[in-house]
């Protein structure tokens, strides 16, 4: 019970919810960006690469911090080259993996390398792994809104090609899609939104918001629009939600914003179980439909 107490709390809410109005926002727009790159990311079966991407980042960003240059800078640039190394190696998802397992690994010993020689503040190392969006200001929360409307920019205009292009690439191509250089493009979005998540949640806890919102949505419609939209919802409230439940217990906020999203995902696999054992069955390639 002490334990529930301590993890569960809403006392002062009211008074503690002014100070992190800046936070709330950065999480809608991470969880609406989130949402948007998301089912592209599904449809193409990057959820291994988000994760190299992403260690990257943090190796971009540990650097930074290291040499005390801007650390959103760094986490772009390590999160681009990632990017930009599989939008060229990844062709196939058997040179695409074993790309992102040389990386993984590399970009994590870097990181880990450069906050072990860091001699500042503990708590901006241990950001980088975590998060720490509860300490978002006027100039981050700009940033953010710049970068995600940068993806927004490119991704909006280009959705349907390149949606085309993420499910059926040589059906794609047969037709006249430029696939090589949406690719490139769609990695190099990829490559600002997961430097974008690291900079808020974490390395480490990335997938929460790029993964699982849009696996869960997945589970309970088909038509790709209805999967984007409620990848966003379900990413925003994972945001929103966290941030409010770690306000009161003064807890990190990415064990609740990791929890949350999982929970939206429990909830909606018994829906779409429940859906399939009552014959309102799913076809999963409908998926592939604009």
């Amino acid at each position: 019970m002490d334990f529930l107490n301590r993890v569960i709390s809403f006392q002062d809410i009211g008074m503690l919810l002014p100070l992190v109005t800046l936070s709330i926002l950065a999480g809608v727009v991470l969880g609406v960006i989130s949402g948007l790159i998301g089912p592209m990311i599904h449809a193409r079966d990057m959820s291994f690469g988000v994760h190299g991407c992403a260690e990257l980042s943090f190796a971009g960003a540990a650097i930074a911090l290291y040499f005390g240059q801007p650390v959103v800078v760094g986490g772009i640039l390590g999160s681009v080259v990632a990017a930009a190394i599989l939008a060229f190696l990844g062709a196939k998802a058997q040179q695409r993996n074993s790309a992102i397992a040389v990386m993984l690994p590399f970009g994590l010993g870097v990181g880990v390398l450069f906050l072990s020689l860091y001699r500042g503040r503990s708590s901006n190392s241990f950001g980088l792994l975590t998060g720490q969006i509860v300490a978002v200001d006027d100039a981050q929360l700009a940033s953010l809104v710049i970068l995600a409307a940068v993806v927004a920019l490119v991704l909006v205009p280009t959705w349907r090609p390149m949606w085309f292009a993420s499910v059926d690439a040589s059906v794609a191509r047969a037709r006249g899609v430029p696939v090589r250089s949406l690719n490139l493009v769609f990695m190099l979005c990829l490559g600002l939104v997961v430097a974008m998540c690291v900079q808020l949640i974490g390395s480490l806890l990335v997938m929460s918001l790029l993964i699982t919102p849009t696996a869960a949505a997945v589970r309970v419609v088909v038509r790709p629009l209805y999967v984007t939209l409620l990848s966003m919802l379900f990413a925003v409230a994972a945001m929103t939600i966290g941030i409010v439940l770690s306000l009161s217990p003064g807890l990190p906020i990415s064990p609740y914003v990791t929890t949350v999203s999982f929970a939206i995902y429990l909830v909606c696999l018994v829906i779409g179980a429940a859906r399939d054992q009552l014959g309102w069955g799913r076809q999963q390639t409908a998926v592939a439909r604009a």
